[in-house]
């Protein structure tokens, strides 16, 4: 995994964690990588680990299974699309909106890009995924 430099390394980390659960690679109530193995994989202090495994737990992404280790919350993919679309909106949309301004491009021009974009995922998205997009 590459770290870009503009977001905190703990806050990349839980995104790569959200995005294992959105792509149905980490199912519902299925244990996540322990804070040694992840910050093995990840080359990170594992302390930057469990700062993100604290993060998710405040959202309440994964839980703490006493003695066994962290899992995927039962509502955990429902949970992260939410977390994830709050920032989207509040973060990415408003970028957006200026730049379609400012280069005159159209809600249209948009709506056709998204189209052959969601064209082009429908093969590789897992079937629940799809579903939860509707």
């Amino acid at each position: 995994m590459e770290f870009k430099d503009n977001e905190a390394i703990y806050l990349q980390i839980a995104a790569f964690v959200c995005d294992q659960i959105l792509m149905g690679k980490w199912p519902a109530d299925q244990k996540i990588p322990s804070v040694r193995d992840m910050a093995v994989e990840l080359e990170v202090n594992p302390n930057t680990v469990m700062r993100s495994y604290e993060f998710l737990q405040g959202l309440e992404i994964v839980y703490n299974k006493r003695g066994l280790g962290l899992f995927v919350a039962a509502d955990g993919f429902a949970k992260v699309k939410a977390y994830r679309k709050e920032n989207f909106v509040r973060q990415n949309l408003p970028e957006l909106f200026k730049n379609m301004y400012l280069l005159d491009i159209s809600i249209t021009e948009i709506s056709e890009q998204y189209t052959q974009f969601q064209n082009s995922q429908t093969a590789t998205t897992p079937k629940h995924n799809q579903d939860e997009n509707k």
